[in-house]
């Protein structure tokens, strides 16, 4: 197998445990999609390829997750992952600022009509691809409507202070693919996740 057939067969591999979310084709095993993520960002590595905040913006829904820190050792792929049961979809948005590199970032999960939604500002390090975040508000909403709202872990004093934060002091998500029907990153924790743009469903 050549270079190129490799590579083409781990993005078709991230391709299609996307698009299993809205068909009923045959979607690759968990272990293929753990091998796919981890050569998707050793490429974006040796490629240096660089995505723009833009790309991002958008709401996407979670479809899988390496939680521990996989990782490539030899060309062998470590680690476990699995897909994310839809009767509790978990979704993640991003939003454009009115400041250059800055956003907005939402994370909800939904239990039927029940959804925990959290919100905060974000910043992007575009060389490394890197968004760094924190969630500063709660929501909790009942049939789409707001039952609860309030600071989350000292929330607006958390925004005044988070543009000050350096990298190492934050949350953050390091994507290494990008496309309009998916983003994959690797998170501060070591985890890794594949999200699909949710208006293609």
């Amino acid at each position: 197998m050549t270079s190129l057939d490799s590579t083409i067969n781990f993005l078709d591999i991230l391709d299609r445990a996307a698009a299993s979310l809205r068909t009923k084709e045959l979607r690759p095993t968990a272990k293929e999609v753990v091998n796919a993520l981890l050569q998707a960002e050793k490429t974006a590595k040796q490629q240096r390829l660089v995505y723009p905040l833009e790309a991002l913006f958008g709401q996407w829904r979670l479809c899988f997750t390496a939680p521990k820190n996989a990782h490539l050792k030899s060309g062998v792929a470590l680690g476990k992952g699995f897909y994310v049961p839809q009767i509790a979809p978990a979704q993640i948005a991003f939003s454009p600022s009115q400041n250059l590199g800055e956003a907005g970032i939402a994370n909800s999960l939904q239990f039927a009509s029940l959804q925990l939604k959290l919100t905060g500002p974000a910043r992007y390090v575009g060389k490394k691809n890197l968004l760094m975040f924190d969630f500063t508000q709660v929501e909790i909403l009942l049939f789409n409507r707001a039952i609860y709202s309030g600071g989350f872990r000292g929330g607006k004093l958390k925004d005044a202070d988070f543009y000050k934060k350096s990298v190492a002091k934050a949350p953050f998500f390091a994507f290494f693919r990008v496309t309009e029907d998916l983003i994959a990153a690797r998170g501060r924790g070591g985890g890794l996740a594949l999200w699909v743009k949710e208006s293609i469903w």
